[in-house]
C-alpha cells in the first residue's frame, strides 16, 4: 500500500453532493445563467438583459390578483379528439402528455378576482401547453371567461401565448374565431371592457381572433407578435423587413398597439385602465 492509499484510507468518507437540476435557469435574451429562485422574485424576468420570460396561468394570478381573490373557474368539457387525429402520435396521446406535465386542462384558463380592488376575470395562455395552440377547447374556454365577466359585471382581461390554431382539429379549430369575435361582441353588448395583454409570442389564428380586438392592447417588452412568420412575408414581398419588426415595439411605433408595459409595472397598469373604462362606461 502506498503512502497516498493509507492517507485515502485514513480520511472520512464523504459522500458526493447531489446537485439540483434546477437550481439555473439560462436567460433566452443574453444567455447568461440565472438563479431560478432570483429570477422568481424578480418576476421572471431577467435581472441582467430584462428579458421577459415565458410564464403560464398560475405565476401570472399570482403576480396580478389582489392576494386572496383569486379563484378559478372550472375547465369546460368539449369532446377531445373530435377528428380521431394521428400524425407520429395520437392526438389523445399527446393531451395526456401535456396534462401531465403542466397539470392544466388545456391551454387557457380562467380565474375570477380582482386588480386594485378592481373584481375581473382574467384568461390567460399558457405557451407551454402545446404552444398554446386555439382549439375547441381554447373557444370554448375564452367563451365562458366572457359569459363569467358579463355575469359578474366586470372587465374580461386575456394573456395571450400562441402559435395559432390547434393543427390536429383542423376545421374546428378555426371555427372557434368567429366564436370569440361574438363573444367579444357580447361583452360590449353589456358595457364591459375587454382588455388584452399580449406576450411572447402571440400569432397565427389566435393573432386574427380575439388577440387585437381590445378595447385597449397591452404587450409585454419585446415581445413576438405576428400573423404570420418572417420568412413567409419577405417571400412574398420580395422584401428584407426590419429587424424589430413582429415585435411590441415596431406595434407600438406604427400604432398597432396603446403601450409597452414592463411586468413590474403591469398591476398598477391594469388597475389604472379598468379604474377609468369602468367609471366611463358607468357614467356613459
Amino acid at each position: 500500500m502506498t503512502w497516498l492509499n493509507s492517507v485515502r484510507n485514513a480520511l472520512p468518507f464523504v459522500h458526493k453532493r447531489e446537485t439540483p437540476d434546477n437550481l439555473w435557469h439560462k436567460c433566452r435574451g443574453c444567455g447568461q445563467m440565472v438563479f431560478n429562485k432570483e429570477l422568481a422574485e424578480n418576476l421572471h424576468v431577467c435581472p441582467r438583459c430584462d428579458h421577459h420570460e415565458r410564464i403560464g396561468p398560475t405565476q401570472r394570478f399570482r403576480h396580478l390578483l389582489d392576494e386572496g381573490s383569486c379563484a378559478e373557474l372550472p375547465a369546460p368539457q368539449v369532446p377531445e379528439d373530435p377528428l380521431k387525429f394521428r400524425d407520429s402520435k395520437r392526438y389523445t396521446d399527446r393531451l395526456k402528455a401535456a396534462r401531465a406535465e403542466h397539470h392544466e386542462r388545456d391551454a387557457l384558463v380562467n380565474a375570477k378576482g380582482s386588480i386594485g380592488g378592481h373584481p375581473v376575470v382574467m384568461g390567460v395562455q399558457d405557451f407551454a401547453f402545446m404552444g398554446g395552440s386555439m382549439g375547441v377547447a381554447v373557444g370554448e374556454a375564452f367563451v365562458r371567461g366572457v359569459e363569467a365577466a358579463i355575469e359578474a359585471k366586470c372587465p374580461y382581461i386575456v394573456f395571450t401565448a400562441s402559435g395559432g390554431a390547434r393543427m390536429q382539429e383542423g376545421i374546428l379549430s378555426l371555427m372557434q374565431m368567429p366564436r370569440t369575435t361574438v363573444a367579444i361582441q357580447m361583452l360590449h353588448d353589456a358595457g364591459l371592457p375587454y382588455i388584452v395583454v399580449l406576450t411572447d409570442p402571440t400569432s397565427g389564428g389566435v393573432m386574427a381572433a380575439y388577440a387585437m380586438l381590445g378595447d385597449v392592447q397591452i404587450a409585454e417588452p419585446k415581445a413576438t407578435l405576428a400573423f404570420t412568420g418572417r420568412r413567409v412575408i419577405e417571400n412574398t414581398i420580395r422584401e428584407k423587413l426590419p429587424d424589430d419588426f413582429q415585435t411590441s415595439e415596431y406595434y407600438l411605433e406604427h400604432g398597432l398597439i396603446d403601450m409597452v408595459v414592463h411586468r413590474k409595472e403591469l398591476k398598477e397598469q391594469l388597475a389604472t385602465v379598468i379604474g377609468y373604462l369602468t367609471s366611463t362606461r358607468k357614467a356613459a
